[in-house]
């Protein structure tokens, strides 16, 4: 299977034309649920039997993205050029909004160089979707023993980076539209200083694929909302690591606040 068509020698996307079907424009979440379970089905199928490729994970992640157009949503992909050009796997560190970037990431990043992503346990237990996850090699994290997490990030990580994989990682504690800086740690950078890579900042606005408030993965989708995906310009670790990490959380916010998102203050205020 060859890289779909559907990808653009520059990366970057806008979505053009209007949902279609009854279905999709009155209950939007009802009509994307049946599609993505039927993908996922299918990718986990082929991942049980060990033939989930590269290609494979960005055909299934182009049909996710297709499933939330057909229902009335809308992508847009910037600053993919800053990246594609890199002559060296890269830690790629960005706000963590919704289970959106786990499923659509992939169709943007990986035509272009090989990725994983730093998952939590959770993700590699979950029915049916586990065979998938399993499948690209993530390096899993606990969420308990902030100390063993760092050592699975900083080893593991490593690990990829060395074999040429580039790493997504979200340093945030949990998926929350409002960005807080206080909650947004520098693990990613303290990787990619220790493996000698750059970090690509990244920015997303993924609440058109709410969080649910009893499965947190399965929130209503809303087609009013924009679903963005930002890159920035890579960062070098010369400047040491507190500048890149604030260098990381700035790019960030001001993309968040041009696209209308608040974030918390210092001391809590919105």
């Amino acid at each position: 299977m060859s890289v779909p068509e559907a990808i653009s020698l520059s990366g970057d996307y806008q979505t053009v034309g209007d949902p279609s079907g009854w279905l999709a424009g009155r209950l939007p979440t009802l009509a994307f649920y049946a599609r993505v379970v039927r993908i996922v089905l299918a990718a986990a199928h082929r991942a049980r039997r060990g033939r989930y490729g590269d290609a494979d994970w960005i055909a299934s992640s182009l049909a996710v993205r297709a499933a939330f157009e057909r229902v009335g949503g809308r992508v847009s992909i910037t600053g993919t050029r800053e990246f594609i050009g890199l002559q060296e796997p890269c830690v790629f560190i960005g706000n963590h909004m919704s289970t959106a970037e786990t499923f659509l990431l992939a169709s943007v990043i990986q035509p272009f160089r090989p990725i994983t992503f730093v998952v939590k346990r959770s993700l590699v237990e979950y029915p049916v979707f586990k065979h998938v996850m399993r499948a690209r090699d993530p390096v899993v994290v606990g969420r308990v023993n902030p100390r063993e997490d760092l050592k699975a990030v900083l080893e593991g990580g490593q690990a990829r980076l060395r074999a040429g994989c580039s790493l997504v990682i979200f340093p945030q504690r949990t998926r929350t539209v409002e960005f807080d800086r206080e909650a947004f740690n520098t693990i990613g950078v303290k990787l990619a200083r220790r493996a000698g890579v750059p970090v690509v900042p990244l920015a997303l606005k993924t609440d058109a694929w709410s969080n649910g408030r009893w499965l947190k993965d399965f929130g209503p989708i809303r087609p009013v909302e924009i679903l963005r995906i930002a890159f920035g310009t890579p960062l070098g670790l010369e400047a040491g690591e507190r500048a890149v990490h604030e260098a990381v959380i700035a790019f960030i916010e001001a993309q968040l606040r041009s696209w209308g998102v608040p974030g918390r203050q210092p001391g809590g205020s919105a």
